[in-house]
């Protein structure tokens, strides 16, 4: 079963994300799926809101890709840890087109059953990503008080 749910996952990055088969998300994702992600206030519902979230990447970053760096499958649960990379060519959460490319880094745990997933659960590195196409600063570095040997 864990390698079946690994084959789902895999077939959901490679398939719907880096080669943009959104009719492959009705064969993936469950109608009842709920999509969690820090760049939404509510979870968003079904597999039409799932490819909504696809294009609207892809637009802003239409040559984004995911790396899966590493996979772990038990029983329902299948945690994947990525990459997506991608150039700013279009606007992204009220961000204008910056032609910076970005590199990020995230993980999500994907619930499964019966062939189908459920939930997606995203934890991802927004404040990278918005430092990478210049709308934050870096945060200063921090200066040692009273010198290197201290007050």
């Amino acid at each position: 079963m864990p390698l079946d749910n690994k084959a789902i996952v895999r077939r959901l990055y490679e398939e719907v994300w880096n080669k943009r088969k959104l009719k492959v998300v009705d064969e993936l994702i469950s109608p009842s799926h709920a999509l969690i992600d820090p760049l939404v206030s509510t979870s968003q519902v079904g597999p039409e809101l799932y490819k909504r979230r696809v294009v609207e990447l892809t637009t802003s970053f239409p040559d984004l890709r995911f790396t899966i760096e590493d996979m772990i499958a038990e029983k329902g649960k299948v945690v994947v840890c990525w990459i997506i990379s991608g150039t700013h060519k279009s606007g992204f959460m009220d961000v204008p087109a910056t032609g910076k490319k970005v590199s990020v880094e995230g993980v999500t745990i994907h619930y499964i059953t019966n062939g189908k997933i459920l939930d997606s659960c995203a934890r991802w590195d927004v404040l990278g990503l918005m430092r990478q196409i210049g709308q934050i600063s870096p945060v200063a570095k921090n200066t040692m008080v009273g010198g290197a040997h201290g007050a």
